[in-house]
C-alpha cells in the first residue's frame, strides 16, 4: 500500500521544471501539552550479531541491559541511511511509502519529497 499524495496543504506549485516550481514549507508540528516522552534507541551502522543480547563474544553491557528491559526486534529491514529507517521503525511502514528518501531535515518544500 502507498501512502496517499496530500497535496490539499501544499501551498506551492508544481510546474514543468524546478525553475517553473515554487516550494512551501510547512512549520514542522510540535507535541501538544502533556505528550508522553518516549525514548527509542536505534543503533546506526551496526548489525545484530555484534550485540552480546544477540550472542556475540563482544562485551556490550550497556546495550544489553537496554535490551533486557526492554523490546529486540528479531527481524527487521533497514535503509542505507539512518533517517529512512527511523521512519520505518516509527511508523511500521517502508520509508518509500512514507516519503522518506534521504536525510530527514533535507526538506525540499514539495509534497511526499522528504529526505
Amino acid at each position: 500500500m502507498n501512502a496517499p499524495l496530500t497535496t490539499q496543504n501544499f501551498k506551492g506549485t508544481v510546474g514543468r521544471t524546478l525553475a517553473d516550481s515554487e516550494a512551501h514549507f510547512e512549520d514542522p508540528p510540535h507535541p501538544g501539552e502533556g505528550a508522553p516522552n518516549v525514548v527509542i534507541v536505534l543503533l546506526d551502522d551496526t548489525g545484530f550479531a555484534q550485540f552480546g543480547c544477540f550472542g556475540s563474544d563482544i562485551d556490550t553491557p550497556n546495550v544489553d541491559a537496554l535490551a533486557a528491559d526492554g523490546l529486540q526486534y528479531t527481524n527487521f529491514h533497514v535503509a542505507p541511511l539512518c533517517s529512512p529507517t527511523r521512519a520505518s521503525l516509527l511508523t511500521g511502514r517502508s520509508q518509500h511509502a512514507v516519503g522518506m528518501r534521504g536525510v530527514s531535515n533535507w526538506r525540499t518544500g514539495f509534497p511526499n519529497q522528504l529526505g
